[in-house]
């Protein structure tokens, strides 16, 4: 499925207000409501909508430290990279984690309530995850910009 003018249109108000209804949205996008829902549910089906979540405001919920963390591994054998990625899914203060290029294999974003939290999760989750030699720490002093919407084009 390609996506045209309107698709892309009722992308950008979904990712902006996911909670929308069909007949506001509808109005927004200028379509019928029936022509809209439609077009949201190819949208669902094809895959370009993952899912529909509320974006919990991390400090409220008492997480308001964010770490990035580089992992390099022993070896990068596919048998160690997915023993590595199947136990990082297991964490849950690891929000997001990249295979990389370069120097470490992985990114993680993980997030903390403070720096004794992320000692207690370096010392007994991080450094005990399978395959790993190195960490490498750096703690961000503050969010210049968090986007969740993708700039569609």
């Amino acid at each position: 499925m390609s996506l045209d003018r309107y698709d892309r249109l009722i992308l950008k108000a979904l990712q902006r207000d996911g909670r929308i209804s069909n007949v506001q949205l509808a109005a927004a996008v200028n379509l019928s409501e029936s022509a809209c829902l439609r077009r949201v549910r190819a949208l669902e089906d094809s895959g370009y909508i993952d899912r529909y979540a509320a974006l919990v405001n991390q400090a409220r919920a008492g997480l308001s430290g964010n770490i990035f963390v580089h992992i390099g591994l022993h070896r990068e054998e596919q048998s160690e990279l997915a023993a590595f990625e199947e136990a990082v899914r297991d964490i849950p203060e690891v929000m997001e984690c990249y295979l990389m290029t370069g120097e470490f294999d992985y990114l993680l974003r993980v997030v903390v309530a403070d720096m004794a939290d992320f000692e207690r999760l370096h010392k007994g989750a991080l450094t005990r995850l399978p395959g790993v030699a190195r960490v490498n720490s750096s703690v961000a002093i503050r969010t210049v910009q968090k986007k969740t919407e993708l700039p569609l084009r």
